[in-house]
């Protein structure tokens, strides 16, 4: 599917690919990041889960929130319940370069939305993953954004997503491990499929 993100897995011991192009606006360091934090209470996580949706499904649904003000330029500040997020563009695109931008943002959700759903999935599948990391990269033409060739669509035109993942287990039970995760991870999901989306300004 067109602009859909491509993701594969890399088992430790195969050779590393090759560095991807960055975009040419912004230079990142540190990509990759390394999840060593325990997942012993998974299991018990995913079974409270069952339980409860099995007594009602209604307990399934979730709603998640956002709000956003905008200060400076073009930057703004996220409320996501009690944290708070700052946004920016960089000076190519009208910012400070104070904070990531929103497609970075979405980037960032990518990535840590697969290792999530590749954690929660090890424990389903009980495959042992021992160490869990990876980065994302999208390409942009910035035409689509500023409206001087309708033709090129205003996001991203590629999203590459490389996990990397250290265990025992054989290479067939990762590459089974990541059908799955692929299969379940939400905002994967988000960017595959259509999702209806509404807007409405108020004014006043």
């Amino acid at each position: 599917m067109p602009g859909a993100p491509s993701v594969h897995a890399e088992q430790e011991g195969r050779s590393a690919p090759p560095r991807l192009p960055t975009l040419a606006t912004r230079e990142h360091e540190g990509r990759r990041q390394a999840v060593t934090t325990s997942t012993t209470h998974l299991g018990s996580v995913i079974a409270a889960n069952r339980n409860a949706i099995s007594a009602d499904r209604a307990n399934a649904r979730v709603v998640f929130t956002a709000s956003a003000a905008a200060h400076d330029a073009v930057a703004s500040t996220a409320s996501l319940g009690q944290y708070r997020v700052e946004v920016d563009e960089p000076p190519a695109l009208g910012g400070a370069g104070k904070a990531p931008n929103p497609v970075e943002y979405y980037l960032a959700s990518l990535l840590s939305c697969q290792i999530v759903t590749w954690r929660v999935w090890a424990e389903k599948l009980g495959i042992a993953v021992d160490e869990l990391s990876g980065y994302a990269e999208g390409d942009l033409d910035v035409q689509g954004f500023f409206g001087f060739d309708d033709a090129v669509r205003a996001g991203f035109q590629e999203v590459r997503v490389v996990v990397k993942v250290r265990g025992p287990e054989t290479p067939e039970r990762y590459r089974q491990l990541q059908e799955a995760v692929d299969a379940h991870c939400p905002i994967l999901d988000l960017t595959r499929n259509p999702t209806p989306v509404t807007t409405r300004v108020e004014i006043g």
